[in-house]
């Protein structure tokens, strides 16, 4: 498995446009061969901002390097640079092999 995440440090007091964006968009991940789940995670505040993280897992790399090159995915990231003045900078990618897994 392999899991895709990306980090957005979001402006404080612009929380709820982020999550209303977020929460209403069209993702098509489900379309997807090898997509197993996603979740949107709100993490701590500071001063500055609100962390949140977009955390997708997928059957392996090679599912989530597909999605990256598919027509669904410019689809679900066709405006993703309209919203510029929600982030505190770039969101940050991590992506990560799992090695482990318990259920």
């Amino acid at each position: 498995m392999f899991i895709a995440m990306n980090r957005f440090r979001v402006h404080r007091g612009r929380e709820a446009a982020f999550e209303a964006l977020w929460l209403n968009r069209e993702t098509h991940l489900k379309e997807m061969p090898g997509f197993v789940e996603f979740h949107l995670l709100r993490g701590p505040s500071d001063d500055a901002h609100t962390l949140f993280a977009s955390h997708t897992v997928w059957a392996s790399r090679d599912a989530f390097d597909a999605w990256t090159r598919s027509p669904a995915f410019r689809a679900a990231h066709k405006n993703a640079g309209a919203h510029t003045g929600l982030y505190a900078g770039h969101p940050r990618f991590e992506g990560f092999e799992v090695l482990q897994e318990l259920r």
